[in-house]
């Protein structure tokens, strides 16, 4: 079982790559992980549709048949981190090869993107940074691997 979050990300602050590359090598611990970055085109940002449709091509490109899909969306369903925990813990069971967690683009993602997920999750009901949407991810994907190992991690 590989687990993958696929992002679209233009923007690269220093932060980010550091909170990011910390929580790859806890999450690697438990699975074999990776982030895979896809750089968007650079479209105009009075066309958002444009730059969603293109987004979610490029994002679409780098999913395959087999995998299982769960997209983070603010217009998802909210789940505690234990519920998170066991929706993950669902898709590696599923028998997929992959799970692979979506984060889209600025202006959201298509309905192609939304119909491939399986699973849709909301981070939080407000909108996040694209840089804040990928680290608090990788927080939350940490945080289900220690609850589903009993893991001393998660204080609740």
């Amino acid at each position: 079982m590989k687990v993958v979050l696929l992002t679209c990300q233009s923007a690269h602050e220093k932060w980010s790559q550091i909170s990011s590359d910390l929580y790859t090598q806890k999450i690697s611990a438990f699975v074999n992980f990776e982030i895979v970055r896809k750089v968007p085109k650079k479209n105009s940002r009075e066309n958002a549709d444009q730059k969603k449709k293109s987004d979610s091509e490029l994002l679409l490109s780098a999913l395959k048949s087999d995998d299982y899909v769960v997209l983070f969306d603010e217009r998802g369903l909210s789940f505690s981190s234990e519920e998170f925990a066991k929706k993950i813990e669902i898709a590696q069971n599923s028998g997929k090869k992959r799970v692979v967690f979506v984060i889209g683009g600025s202006f959201g993602v298509s309905d192609e993107l939304k119909k491939r997920a399986q699973l849709t999750v909301s981070l939080s009901k407000m909108v996040l940074n694209h840089l804040v949407a990928e680290v608090v991810s990788l927080e939350q994907i940490y945080r289900a691997y220690t609850i589903l190992r009993h893991i001393p991690y998660h204080n609740h």
